[in-house]
């Protein structure tokens, strides 16, 4: 089984050759070596994000393996972003990314 990290990797390499722009986000707090709290985004937002060059469409993509499953915070953030007109999915390949970003 193919592990997360090298789905979301490939992903990120296709998608950036559709004419998108794509980030990885990291989610939660990490505690530093002098004790402060660095805040990432918040829990349950996807792992990618990112927007089409041709109309600045909004895409955000959870990646999982095969066996992954969303948990509630990821959830959550799906039905929110359901809400509004940006991309959102859950991307097991980088043919499901290539189908979330063309809508």
């Amino acid at each position: 089984m193919e592990s997360e990290h090298n789905i979301q990797s490939n992903i990120m390499l296709e998608v950036s050759k559709h004419d998108c722009t794509i980030f990885r986000s990291n989610a939660g707090q990490v505690k530093l070596p002098d004790g402060r709290i660095f805040k990432a985004m918040p829990k349950g937002f996807p792992d990618l994000c990112g927007f089409r060059h041709s109309d600045g469409k909004m895409f955000f993509i959870e990646v999982k393996n095969e066996k992954g499953r969303l948990r509630p915070e990821q959830i959550k953030f799906k039905a929110m972003a359901e809400q509004y007109p940006v991309l959102y999915g859950v991307a097991r390949s980088v043919e499901d990314a290539i189908n979330i970003i063309n809508g």
